[in-house]
């Protein structure tokens, strides 16, 4: 018999110094897809480290491990080739310094005909505002700051097909490849319910800041 292909693929770049913060991560996974009744059958979390034999933190059957060679480009090839490797419907992206909300997979059971979801996140971890997106009457939501990979929530023959992967390098490329699928999707969906939490895990790993946390790190020490 074939093999079943799950729902969601959720693709987690990782430098591979952030263990306790990626426990964190997959915890939040296990916990969101306990309260929507999902099994691993149903999820498959894919962990990317950029140029190490990372550590194996979870022994759970839904966490798939791969070890790139060194690409040190904010996660951008790392991310292209695990979207290449995912098997499930849709794709969500999270990085191994966030987490997913208890509900999040209630959230996105409730639009499954949403090429692209976009939904809340909370950001007061690391911005002024506490969540993001920001929804402005007569402007498009989807710019420079206002949106991350984590509201995302997208079907594979968007991400993939449509829009062939990740693409780009540089910091930029978070913004552009969004704004590319937002561009291509056929229904986009948005919900103010919030399905992540950024940088829940800044400061959990010594040495696992980066630059972006390393700069707020030093702001709140400053105040």
């Amino acid at each position: 018999m074939p093999e079943t292909m799950p729902c969601y693929s959720i693709v987690t770049p990782s430098r591979g110094d952030r263990p306790v913060a990626l426990g964190l991560a997959i915890d939040s996974v296990r916990t969101a897809m306990e309260q929507a009744g999902l099994s691993p059958a149903d999820v498959e979390m894919l962990v990317g480290f950029d140029g190490v034999k990372g550590e194996r933190v979870r022994p759970d059957a839904f966490v798939r491990w791969y070890d790139f060679r060194p690409d040190k480009d904010y996660g951008n090839a790392i991310r292209n080739g695990l979207m290449r490797a995912a098997r499930g419907r849709r794709i969500l992206f999270l990085d191994d310094d966030n987490s997913l909300t208890p509900d999040a997979f209630l959230i996105y059971e409730a639009y499954p005909d949403a090429d692209l979801l976009i939904a809340r996140i909370d950001v007061s971890r690391a911005h002024k505002a506490p969540y993001l997106p920001v929804i402005e009457e007569g402007r498009d939501p989807v710019w420079q700051s206002n949106i991350d990979p984590l509201c995302l929530c997208l079907t594979r023959e968007l991400a993939v097909v449509r829009c062939d992967g990740w693409q780009g390098r540089s910091y930029e490329a978070d913004y552009r490849n969004m704004l590319r699928y937002y561009r291509r999707a056929r229904s986009v969906q948005f919900t103010d319910r919030t399905v992540g939490i950024y940088d829940s895990g800044r400061g959990l790993d010594e040495g696992g800041l980066n630059f972006r946390q390393v700069k707020k790190e030093q702001e709140n020490a400053a105040s």
